[in-house]
């Protein structure tokens, strides 16, 4: 996986899945492990929120190594720099 967009594209599918889970939208109808088993109950929540990190960290990797925009002058200051030489 050497381009940074589809880094991007798994870090925001994982950012994704991660909240999704988190703010479980059918209310505990879809649930991993059971949070009324002790202890055991919260590691689905855990491993979200590992997911929901990950995809940060993985997100702002990626844009770190996206190539700079070009830079599209007027113009002015190369024709100025060619006029002093």
């Amino acid at each position: 996986m050497n381009r940074p967009w589809q880094r991007r594209l798994i870090a925001f599918g994982a950012l994704a899945l991660g909240v999704v889970y988190l703010i479980n939208p059918t209310a505990g109808v879809l649930e991993l492990i059971p949070d009324a088993l002790p202890v055991v109950g919260n590691l689905d929540e855990a491993a979200a929120t590992t997911l929901i990190i990950w995809g940060i960290q993985a997100w702002r990797q990626a844009a770190a190594t996206l190539p700079p925009l070009p830079y599209r002058g007027n113009g002015k200051a190369e024709q100025t720099a060619e006029r002093n030489r």
